[in-house]
């Protein structure tokens, strides 16, 4: 445990910050859980829609480091590809 005046204010800071990530990791959740519905419903437009809106949410998370940049271009990619192929089918 935190002993110097210092220290538990670092541990402070430090459970504030986690916290705020958690939320944003869940909020980039959200979205690709709507975009994963709108796929499965078959919508495409829906779908391609609220691609596009999770896209600048992933973005801003791997640009302040809460997500790392490969997995978020794969999450980004995956998703493409599905909404497009919705498209073609």
């Amino acid at each position: 445990m935190a002993n110097s005046p210092s220290s538990k204010k670092r541990a402070r800071q430090q459970e504030k910050r986690r916290q705020h990530n958690a939320s944003q990791r869940s909020m980039v959740r959200t979205f690709i859980k709507k975009v994963t519905a709108k796929i499965e419903a078959g919508n495409h437009e829906e779908a391609l829609a609220a691609f596009n809106a999770a896209i600048p949410a992933i973005d801003s998370m791997t640009s302040k480091g809460i997500l790392p940049k490969n997995r978020a271009a794969r999450m980004k990619s995956r998703m493409n590809a599905r909404v497009k192929a919705l498209k073609a089918a």
